[in-house]
């Protein structure tokens, strides 16, 4: 089975385009193109999988929203529950054990500590560089997915009326999941109770400390030598003056002074007004992110995930049966082959390079005994048993009435 460290397992395709792209493509192979009656009957399997997919996670939403609940800070309704510290702190520990198999099945990957202060470290075209205390949290965790080359606009140096895009590696989504605790940096308003939750988009991955509370601006080391500098030359020309002129200066003409302090003060305002100005810089750009690249906050990013969990999920059992019914041969296919054939028509037909997740797609469809395996080789039942199998499965889900 093809393994690629290049590629990702997201289908950046929404399922309902991509059941009319399955009924109207042309296989590779020699099977023929569907016919009107065998598309309207994928199209009833595609929607009532695509329903019994929706339950189980309608059922995954409500455990998780009941696990954030005693740490969401922008609830408004009344707790009735009061939890001690022991019973939080497990508590805490299973949502972010939770959260983490959701961004999991929504194909995020967790970013280490490693690469998180990496990242940290390093100084963007921008000059802007943040010094991030991780003493700061108690939990912080962040998962991206879609790593990608893309352009920032930047003000040419010589030229600073003139703008160029330049090169920049973004991350297409970025989650966010922390838990503060007490610290001098995040002040005495802090929530430290709470579990915080964002959900960005576009974000450089020379950034990430930029969205991270209790981050403080480093100067440059070019920007503190330059500052050093000055002030050294500044003072030590000052001292020369003041030393060398005393009598003059205190007696016949104190204005004199005035030369060597006013040096010395416009060499220190000169390199404070660029810090500051960079500080500003720093501000806007936060300011941008937060606004304009923040997609979602708090329980509003588990809705959000969470249906993007379940697209994901759809598509690849979408994929995997139709190509099973559709392209197999009679023996059936190992799941390499097909891992390896679904892969190979989604870029012929989208020009998409993906890394199809073939066992969770198999396993799917194996639970609701939509496939049969014999050996290291399975088969799709026929279309109309699958959609009577899949309906007896749907008409069960609330056995009442048995």
């Amino acid at each position: 089975m093809a393994e690629y460290q290049d590629r990702e397992h997201f289908l950046p395709v929404r399922k309902s385009e991509l059941v009319e792209l399955l009924c109207r493509s042309k296989p590779l192979g020699d099977a023929g193109l569907l016919t009107a009656v065998e598309q309207d009957k994928f199209r009833r399997f595609c929607t009532i999988f695509g329903a019994y997919v929706h339950h189980q996670f309608h059922d995954r939403l409500e455990k998780l929203k009941d696990a954030y609940a005693p740490f969401d800070p922008d609830r408004d309704t009344k707790q009735l529950a009061k939890l001690d510290d022991s019973e939080r702190g497990g508590r805490m520990k299973s949502l972010f054990d939770d959260f983490d198999e959701l961004l999991s099945k929504a194909n995020f990957r967790k970013l280490t500590r490693d690469q998180i202060e990496a990242a940290s470290q390093a100084v963007s075209n921008w000059g802007i560089n943040l010094d991030v205390d991780f003493d700061c949290f108690e939990r912080m965790e962040i998962y991206v997915r879609g790593e990608m080359n893309g352009t920032r606009p930047l003000r040419v140096w010589y030229k600073p009326w003139v703008t160029q895009d330049v090169p920049v590696r973004i991350y297409q989504r970025l989650v966010l999941i922390l838990k503060q605790q007490p610290h001098r940096r995040l002040g005495k308003s802090a929530d430290v109770k709470n579990v915080m939750l964002k959900f960005f988009k576009d974000i450089p991955t020379v950034d990430l400390e930029m969205l991270v509370p209790g981050g403080r601006l480093k100067m440059p080391r070019l920007e503190k030598g330059k500052l050093g500098a000055s002030l050294a030359s500044a003072v030590g020309f000052g001292a020369w003056k003041v030393i060398s002129d005393f009598s003059a200066l205190s007696v016949t003409n104190p204005v004199t002074l005035f030369g060597p302090v006013s040096v010395l003060l416009g060499y220190g305002y000169k390199q404070y007004a660029s810090y500051s100005y960079t500080r500003q810089q720093y501000a806007s750009r936060l300011t941008e992110s937060l606004y304009y690249q923040n997609l979602d906050s708090n329980a509003g990013v588990l809705n959000r995930l969470l249906d993007e969990a379940e697209e994901q999920d759809c598509r690849e059992g979408f994929l995997a049966y139709f190509h099973l019914w559709r392209h197999a041969s009679a023996d059936g296919w190992t799941s390499q082959q097909l891992d390896d054939y679904i892969e190979m028509d989604l870029e012929r037909t989208l020009n998409l390079k993906v890394d199809f997740e073939i066992d969770d797609a198999l396993d799917k469809l194996e639970k609701l005994n939509l496939i049969e395996r014999s050996g290291d080789r399975c088969r799709a039942i026929p279309i109309d048993d699958a959609l009577r199998r899949i309906d007896e499965v749907w008409d069960n889900l609330f056995p009442y009435n048995n």
